[in-house]
């Protein structure tokens, strides 16, 4: 079965250990997870991780089942590169030793869309967004220059459906009754695999 990149998007409460059981479902597939990123959601109370993971439909069908059957996971989702829009941001720490009497670097910056954000005696620092591929191509090209530091984030994405889980999400945060009303979802829901296709 062919594989893809598929982005793996978990809106979840807020409970201490669960990055380490989603982790596991992966581990128990012998998955390499790409890159994670957590952060809050545009729900009070809600979280979103983005998992980036190269997979079979197959592979991935059964990770998000497993995934949503998780107390704590409001629900679970998966996409291909076309249906979500995503970017990853990146920095570098570049010699200024390396920069003398050049201006070889400040064009780098401007053909790339990156920016300058600090200006130090012995270094500067660059910010690049974009995707993956951008990130490190502008890494290869300041190599030359003395990259002393590189780090690039996760990924962070939206889908592209119209439809969002957040209109329900609303719902759970206005009740009182929060963990019944996603208990009595999660049954007449079955708890299936999500797809790509949830409306």
């Amino acid at each position: 079965m062919e594989k893809h990149q598929y982005t793996i998007v978990i809106f979840t409460e807020n409970h201490i250990g669960l990055l380490n059981r989603v982790s596991i479902v992966f581990t128990r597939r012998h998955l390499n997870i790409d890159s994670i990123t957590a952060s809050e959601s545009e729900i009070k109370g809600v979280y979103r991780y983005t998992i980036v993971l190269v997979t079979t439909e197959k592979q991935v069908k059964k990770v998000v089942s497993q995934i949503e059957k998780l107390v704590e996971v409001l629900r679970a989702s998966y996409y291909l590169e076309d249906e979500v829009i995503h970017q990853e941001i990146a920095l570098y720490k570049v010699e200024s030793a390396g920069l003398a009497n050049s201006n070889e670097v400040e064009k780098l910056v401007r053909y790339n869309n990156a920016r300058i954000l600090a200006i130090e005696p012995d270094y500067i620092v660059i910010e690049k967004t974009g995707y993956k591929a951008e990130t490190q191509e502008l890494f290869e090209k300041l190599e030359p220059f003395g990259v002393l530091q590189f780090v690039r984030s996760g990924r962070v994405a939206l889908t592209k459906q119209r439809k969002e889980l957040t209109s329900y999400l609303k719902e759970i945060d206005k009740a009182s009754d929060k963990s019944d009303k996603i208990r009595e979802w999660k049954l007449s829901n079955g708890n299936g695999a999500s797809t790509a296709m949830w409306l």
